[in-house]
């Protein structure tokens, strides 16, 4: 339970600084919506991110692998549709935000072994 807390908190940590970094495109209304964002886009990624990347293999393969970065973008979009106070303007804003974020959870995945 506590390293599921620290993975949320560092995906909380990666969202505020992905607004941060693109404040044009990204915004969040208070630290509360991070966490919120961060619950959503963790369950996202646990149910639904592998069922997306399963139906995009092919195109991946054919890609060489930037096909799992427009699959990632496409969870981070989906998680904003939940009303939690995060604004994302565009493609450009999604996409970088999701590396951002996933940058940072592989980061903090790595630490926390």
């Amino acid at each position: 339970m506590q390293r599921f807390a620290l993975r949320l908190l560092a995906t909380a940590l990666a969202v505020l600084l992905a607004t941060l970094l693109f404040s044009g495109s990204l915004a969040v209304a208070h630290i509360g919506g991070a966490l919120a964002f961060a619950l959503a886009i963790g369950l996202l990624n646990a149910f639904l991110r592998p069922v997306l990347l399963l139906f995009a293999l092919p195109l991946t393969l054919l890609t060489l692998g930037l096909c799992a970065l427009v699959v990632n973008a496409l969870g981070f979009w989906t998680a904003t549709l939940v009303p939690v106070g995060l604004r994302v303007d565009g493609f450009d804003g999604t996409f970088l935000g999701a590396l951002t974020v996933s940058a940072v959870s592989f980061l903090s995945s790595r630490a926390l072994r």
